[in-house]
């Protein structure tokens, strides 16, 4: 399998010991005098390089957890600190550069622009990160995932695991430090789930990505370092 990095790759930042951690986090949503309580005093700490995958009945605040960790919504109280940083601390223009230059984050639709080849949304990925030479890192880590074929094709052409490894490409073209990923393999079948694992192990050993994945997948959660449980919003021990 060949190496994700491109030899202009810029110098990566000092690694922490954590990637994220939640610290006594609640996110208490209202709609008039109605409160919906996501989470409750979640405690969770993620080491560095680790494949974490968190699991739990529907509800239960997982998606929630990673708009947080993601930057794209504010707890109502608690601390949640992502590579080092409070995100709490950070004004907008701060949290919007760590999601460009240091966060991916793929979603259950893989978020693509459907009318731009595979090659140009990596590409494009990557030119965001600030990467020097954007199509030569989209082109590598698609010839890496398998899917130099298809790198010519609109995404809209895609099959829906092929999409999901062009998100995954995406993320390691801009050498992201933390990929956030929510059901990634929800609507998949047995070997496109399959692929798309292998792809996400290969952020983890060849670009060193933390890698957190929110899933009902039995073998995702099998792959994973350490599976995570959340029940009524919080971590079980």
């Amino acid at each position: 399998m060949r190496s994700l990095y491109v030899e202009a790759a810029p110098p990566r930042r000092p690694r922490v010991a954590a990637a994220l951690e939640c610290v006594d986090v609640f996110k208490i949503y209202r709609a008039g005098p109605a409160e919906t309580v996501a989470l409750r005093g979640l405690d969770l700490r993620v080491a560095t390089g680790e494949l974490v995958a968190v699991v739990g009945p529907s509800g239960c605040g997982k998606s929630t957890l990673l708009r947080l960790c993601a930057g794209l919504e504010r707890p109502s109280a608690g601390d949640v600190r992502v590579l080092g940083a409070s995100l709490g601390g950070l004004a907008d223009g701060q949290r919007d550069e760590m999601r460009a230059r240091r966060l991916a984050v793929v979603l259950q639709s893989a978020n693509l622009w459907p009318g731009m080849s595979a090659l140009e949304n990596v590409a494009a990925s990557a030119r965001l990160a600030g990467r020097p030479d954007p199509a030569a890192a989209a082109r590598d880590a698609l010839t890496t995932l398998g899917l130099a074929s298809r790198a010519r094709h609109r995404a809209a052409t895609l099959s829906g695991g092929e999409q999901q490894r062009v998100a995954i490409a995406a993320a390691a073209a801009r050498q992201a430090e933390v990929v956030l990923a929510d059901e990634p393999t929800g609507e998949l079948d047995e070997r496109s789930e399959a692929q798309v694992l292998e792809a996400l192990e290969a952020l983890r050993e060849q670009v060193g990505s933390t890698v957190v994945v929110v899933t009902h997948s039995d073998r995702l959660g099998e792959a994973a370092d350490r599976t995570v449980e959340m029940r009524d919003g919080r971590a079980v021990p």
